[in-house]
């Protein structure tokens, strides 16, 4: 049997075959509709092939992926752990306890307000001679800064990783220390595209660069900060398009041989919602496994539950989604796991190339400072960030448990100890649900016809409505106009939505509108010709639900007629 395995043989399948059978599947869609844009306008074709790659950037190919690697230092990260708290004794106890399970250093964040006592500064000081350090955003009124008095000289070399802040002004013998951030961060959450984010670190680091008389000096203390999102190989392709793009900034400082600086990244908060939260740990998983095969060397991974306040299990779930990659997958035995991908090598040029020529625009007008004063770049990012919104709205882009597949029977997660994220695509569905689960509108779909006909639409309105915390009745299915317009003008609703399939849909609803009471406000499933919603309005059909509409817009307008009815009682 096992002999007759091995001589079996399969036809070639080449690009040409494989394009004739994609083309089969679309049923009558054109092979181009698989072609997909990016925030930045980049094509995502269906297929990348050897020929297409050979055609546009082979000559590049070779040398974005050796710059990859020789940059790379190591091929595995650090996993960082954040500390959730405003006490330093809770600080010092979190903190062990993460170390002794799969934490392999001490980050700090000084926007925090931790309330540091003598006793857990010195315990803190012990533990940063065994365990790299990131502390970011210190400020001097943070008593943090104290803990660098507290190792004796002769073992401050031992202290490694990274302090930044207004504060930073270390004792001698920190030479470990690094004490400049470029931080991409802020841009992202203000809803910037990739090539943005890439830009903006590139021109913050000329101007930073100003304060070292060589380049040397000036990478030696550095480390960039990006969040990664849920745009899996997009977010891979960004941080390899970085390693590139510093070394050519290096280079045309007069440079010799690789610079490398650290990259420390955390998972995105753009896209986590405080609805349906357990979905937020398939985005952390998402993100987590983008940035160690983009190449990140410190990994930051926020528990699920962090915009309600985070607690003990979802800690450590956030910590071991680090250590599963690093224990079960062997990802950390490879330095440059995507490299030789057609797809990600092909982004990762479009990313450099237009990353430096944007870059090259902001240098142009002044440098990164100048161009923030002149408001090209908040008139560009707000751009990027409305068109980010529109496409959930419009159920474009999915939101797992926000904007599909809501969970009505999950109350929204009440703020414990929330931190604010601008920007985040959720909260405008958070703040309908929570407006509607505790005003509680009566809402009939109303159906007509079998079963099978009418289930698609009611599912939808359903699924609709649910995004922002409405939920609904069905009616009994009617059989005929009649009967639905008999039982609508007997039953007391707030707002009802006919649902109708099959081949006659038009026929029948011209039937029904005819003699539908005028005080009820009720709405169609479906999209229809401009002559049908015309009578059908005329008939006192008050609007259409059907895909790719507004969810926002339209639940806000339904917020804002139940709130005029109730006004009125």
């Amino acid at each position: 049997m096992v002999e007759k395995m091995k001589q079996v043989t399969f036809d070639k399948v080449d690009d040409a075959l494989w394009k004739e059978t994609a083309t089969k599947s679309l049923r009558g869609k054109s092979f181009d509709s698989l072609t997909s844009k990016t925030a930045e306008g980049i094509e995502i074709h269906p297929l990348y092939t050897k020929e297409l790659i050979e055609k546009t950037i082979a000559d590049r190919v070779e040398e974005i992926t050796e710059t990859v690697r020789q940059t790379k230092k190591t091929d595995t990260w650090t996993i960082a752990q954040a500390i959730y708290t405003q006490s330093g004794e809770v600080f010092i106890a979190d903190l062990e306890d993460s170390l002794k399970r799969g934490n392999e250093s001490i980050v700090y964040d000084g926007k925090s307000s931790v309330v540091w006592t003598d006793s857990s500064l010195t315990k803190l000081a012990e533990l940063m001679l065994d365990y790299p350090i990131y502390v970011f955003d210190l400020t001097s009124e943070d008593n943090f800064i104290k803990v660098f008095d507290l190792i004796i000289e002769s073992d401050r070399k031992k202290v490694q990783g990274v302090v930044t802040g207004e504060a930073v002004n270390l004792p001698a013998g920190y030479e470990s220390i690094r004490t400049r951030s470029l931080d991409a961060r802020d841009v992202h959450y203000d809803g910037s595209d990739i090539v943005t984010e890439l830009a903006v670190v590139l021109a913050k680091a000329v101007e930073a660069a100003e304060d070292y008389d060589n380049f040397k000096k000036f990478s030696d203390q550095l480390v960039v900060r990006f969040a990664i999102d849920t745009e899996f190989f997009l977010e891979i392709a960004k941080l390899r398009a970085f390693r590139v793009l510093w070394q050519t900034l290096a280079e045309g400082y007069g440079y010799k041989g690789y610079s490398s600086v650290p990259i420390h990244s955390e998972t995105s908060l753009r896209t986590f919602s405080k609805l349906d939260e357990y979905v937020n740990l398939l985005r952390a998983g998402n993100e987590a496994l983008a940035a160690v095969i983009g190449g990140t060397d410190i990994l930051t991974v926020h528990p699920h539950n962090i915009l309600t306040g985070s607690n003990e299990l979802s800690r450590r779930y956030a910590r071991n989604v680090q250590i599963v990659l690093k224990e079960e997958t062997y990802i950390n035995d490879v330095v440059d796991h995507s490299g030789g991908s057609y797809f990600v090598e092909t982004l990762t040029n479009e990313y450099i190339e237009r990353a430096w020529e944007y870059f090259l625009e902001i240098e142009a007008q002044g440098g990164y400072s100048a161009y923030l004063a002149s408001g090209e770049l908040e008139a560009k990012v707000s751009k990027t960030r409305e068109a980010r919104f529109a496409e959930v709205a419009h159920n474009k882009k999915s939101l797992i448990g926000t904007n599909v597949y809501a969970d009505l029977s999950t109350p929204i997660a009440k703020d414990v100890d929330s931190i604010e994220i601008p920007h985040r695509l959720a909260e405008p569905y958070e703040e309908l649900r929570t407006y509607f689960e505790d005003k509680k509108p009566k809402v009939v779909i109303l159906t007509f016809g079998e079963l099978k006909d009418f289930k698609p639409r009611a599912d939808f309105v359903k699924g609709f409505l649910a995004t922002g915390g409405i939920d609904v009745e069905y009616s009994p299915a009617f059989k005929t106009a009649e009967e639905g317009q008999a039982w609508i003008k007997e039953t007391e609703f707030d707002y009802g939505v006919i649902c109708v399939g099959g081949k006659e849909t038009v026929e029948f609803i011209n039937e029904l509108v005819r003699d539908l009471p005028k005080d009820k406000w009720i709405e169609i499933a479906g999209r229809y010709s401009d002559e049908d919603v015309k009578n059908w309005k005329e008939s006192g059909i008050a609007d259409f639900l059907y895909r790719g509409k507004n969810q926002i817009e339209k639940i806000k307008e339904i917020k804002k007629h139940w709130e005029e009815v109730v006004s009125h009682e």
